[in-house]
Order: C-alpha cells, then structure tokens, then sequence
C-alpha cells in the first residue's frame, strides 16, 4: 500500500453553513497538503466566499491481481483511505477494463469480505465487461445446459424469450445471488443461472451437454 499525492481539483465538495448543505465549491486559491487542502473557496450555489482549510482523503495505490480466464496479471489501482472495499464491488482499472472484487487480502491477516481502503494488502479482482450465464432449457424428459453471454447491466425478464442456435426458450424462472425470481426482472451482474423451456425446436439437437443440476424447485408454488 502506498500513499499517493493527490492533483490540486477545480472544485471540491464540503458543507455551506449559508446553504445549510453540502454543495459544490470552486477553489480559487489553494494549497494541496496530505489530506487536506487549505485556501479560498467560492460556493457555486450563493457565492459565499470563506478561507479555511477542508480535510479530504488520502489517496493509496494497491495492487491488484487480475484475471480473465486462464490468463492473470499483476497491475494497481487508486483508492481513497476512507473507501469500504469488498467483495463484488465494481469499479474500473486505469485502463478501462472493468473488473469486479472476487477476494480481498488484509494487512491485518483476517479473512473478510469487507474492509477499510487502509487495510487492503491485495485486491483479487476479474474481468467484468462480459458474463457468461449458465441456462439450463428443459425439454420435458431431458435438460439442456447452455450459456448465454450478456453485459453486467444487462436484463432479463422472466416469460420472455431466449434464442439459441437449435432452438428458442421460455424463460420461467432467474436464480440470483439473492433469491429465485419467477416474476420480473433481473441483471446479468446477479444470475447465477436462468432456467427455461424449450418453445420452438427448430430442428433435432444434437450434441448439447446434458444438464447434470437437478431442478430442485417447483414452478407451481407461490
């Protein structure tokens, strides 16, 4: 973990005692310490002018072990001290690859899936710009398991279709991190796999791997 010297900002967000609020302040003159900054502030809501000196976050550099596949890199990223980290958090490397938290090393050696910024050794992190979600289409005395690729904020919607190369499906049901949804929606960033139904075969199917997960559930319940 390394502390990092911050660029002076053009603006900067504190509490206006004219406005009652936290509201954006244009800094006319300043001076950059280590985590704080001492100037003059404009307040861009009622102009209100003040010196005085507003404490912000250090900056720190971790490293960051990430993985896309078979293939993993070591690089770093930024974060701010007063940051809480954990698992499943998303955020973007410099390089614009987005990633997402899968494990977290501490410097104080606990096992945890959430942290303060300042007690991050390590962050293991993987490739989150395109997922691969497993489908399982039943066709009434055989299950076929597929995968379907979407992008975290993708939806999908339960009574709506899906098509593949062989055939199309019904989608009945979407089981997420969370919960099983059998009405409404959910995102890609939180199906662990979406179940279905076979509606039009549009020809025989032929060498699909056949779906070894039991369907432990009823779509009939309330």
């Amino acid at each position: 973990m390394e502390m990092l010297k911050r660029e002076m900002p053009e603006t900067i967000y504190f509490d206006c005692p004219d406005c009652d609020e936290e509201t954006e302040h244009e800094i006319l003159k300043g001076r950059m310490g280590k985590a704080s900054i001492e100037g003059t502030f404009r307040c861009t809501v009622c102009n209100r002018v003040s010196s005085e000196t507003i404490k912000i976050p250090e900056l720190i550099e971790v490293p960051v072990v990430f993985s896309d596949g078979e293939v993993s890199e070591t690089t770093r990223t930024t974060i701010e001290s007063n940051d809480i980290i954990q698992e499943e958090d998303e955020f973007f490397l410099d390089d614009g690859r987005r990633v997402c938290v899968t494990h977290i090393d501490t410097l104080d050696g606990k096992l945890t899936k959430k942290t303060l910024a300042t007690n991050v050794k390590k962050l293991w992190v993987k490739q989150f710009d395109i997922l691969s979600i497993k489908v399982s289409v039943n066709d009434d005395d055989r299950t076929y398991s597929l995968r379907v690729e979407a992008e975290p904020d993708d939806e999908f919607v339960v009574g709506t279709q899906l098509s593949f190369e062989d055939f199309d499906c019904l989608i009945h049901a979407i089981k997420t991190k969370h919960s099983l949804v059998k009405k409404g929606v959910a995102e890609a960033r939180d199906i662990t796999r979406i179940y279905g139904k076979i509606r039009k075969k549009r020809y025989e199917v032929l060498d699909l791997e056949e779906d070894d997960e039991e369907l432990d559930f009823d779509f009939d319940d309330e």
